[in-house]
């Protein structure tokens, strides 16, 4: 039985808003890989990709996802680029119920666009493009390790963490 939640997605998609409501309504423990990874790495994010590069950062989330995969009751927002390597995916799976959240690219730019300065990936001329072109890239990854998905656009935070728990409620497989 399965008694994790770790939530995936691109960035912007509301992962560590309706995480942490999450885990408020479901009396789970609440962690944010990217905290996480700084915490290890003992720098912001924004520092690791700046000085020691996305390679780095990448064996930074590994080693995250490997601490907090085996934790039981806990909802765990991912970074957006956490599918990009299997062996995170495959962790997670063990303990967790994957939920993909998604958003339009016109949705992701406006919610991420007042806050450029934490997100490398956006630090670009064309921020609209890299998101559109990220997302294309990463759809296949996000698609294949979901057990659940759910399009945040037109929704609030309360509206999405009722959707996960009332599609919860239907797995067989996983311990409200």
């Amino acid at each position: 039985m399965k008694s994790s939640i770790a939530l995936i997605g691109f960035m912007g998609t509301g992962k560590t808003a309706v995480g942490k409501a999450l885990a408020d309504k479901l009396s789970k423990e609440f962690v944010e890989l990217d905290s996480l990874i700084e915490q290890i790495g003992g720098k912001t994010i924004p520092e690791i990709f700046k000085e020691d590069g996305e390679i780095a950062f990448r064996e930074l989330e590994i080693e995250s996802v490997k601490q907090v995969s085996e934790k039981k009751n806990t909802v765990i927002a991912c970074g957006g680029g956490v599918v990009l390597n299997k062996i995170n995916i495959d962790r997670l799976r063990k303990e967790s119920v994957i939920v993909y959240l998604t958003a339009s690219p016109k949705m992701i730019l406006k919610r991420t666009s007042m806050d450029v300065t934490d997100r490398p990936l956006l630090k670009v001329a064309n921020p609209a493009l890299t998101i559109q072109e990220l997302i294309k890239f990463r759809k296949p990854f996000y698609e294949r390790a979901a057990d659940i998905t759910i399009n945040t656009s037109n929704l609030s935070v309360d509206s999405v963490v009722k959707q996960i728990i009332s599609r919860l409620r239907e797995d067989e497989g996983f311990n409200l």
